[in-house]
């Protein structure tokens, strides 16, 4: 049985770091910076079936953090993203599973973790790398931090959002119907009919 959850824990894992290292190689800065969408925290919806999606979450998190620091060149201010990034995929994770029987409420813990979190250290990691402007215009937050926060609230959060209600939901919706995940789905009886 513990093979089991370590199993699948390296699995979300590896599958994590895998999908936001191609959101980065695809999408560029999409996955990290002051805009996101991140394709790969679709995958919280896994903490909707097992309590092992949560350290697999978090461990693959801190994997994609890491690769990132050697891909991009942030140096040490990095490990802001690796702890912190980390911390908000894990406190998403965990709220997911604890509220995993109402699953359209469930998936607004990554949402609300990251939107708090990631705001709080972003602009101090953009900045010290010489990227903080709003996209797509050409005005400066630099020194602005709490401006910095609130943008990276909303547009953290809204990118949040459309990745787990867009991708994560559909996603969990199409597990549920497999019978590995069966057993553990929170979506009823009903899940494996048509709707």
């Amino acid at each position: 049985m513990k093979s089991n959850r370590i199993a699948q824990t390296g699995m979300v894992a590896a599958v994590y770091a895998a999908c936001t290292l191609m959101t980065m190689l695809f999408l560029g800065n999409l996955a990290w910076g002051p805009v996101q969408f991140r394709v790969s925290e679709a995958l919280c919806a896994l903490a909707l079936f097992t309590p092992n999606a949560v350290p697999g979450l978090t461990l693959g998190c801190a994997i994609a953090n890491l690769a990132n620091i050697a891909l991009s060149g942030t140096g040490a201010l990095g490990l802001l993203d690796v702890v912190f990034g980390s911390a908000a995929t894990c406190a998403g994770a965990f709220i997911t599973w604890k509220l995993r029987r109402h699953p359209v409420v469930a998936l607004l813990g990554p949402v609300v973790a990251n939107a708090v979190i990631v705001p709080a250290y972003l602009p101090i990691l953009l900045t010290a790398t010489g990227f903080y402007t709003i996209p797509f215009t050409s005005i400066s937050l630099d020194g602005a931090y709490p401006l910095m926060y609130l943008f990276g609230l909303v547009t953290t959060g809204v990118g949040e959002a459309v990745i787990m209600y867009v991708l994560g939901y559909p996603l969990a919706r199409s597990l549920a119907r497999a019978p590995y995940f069966k057993d553990a789905s929170p979506f009823g009886a009903g899940v494996g009919r048509a709707a």
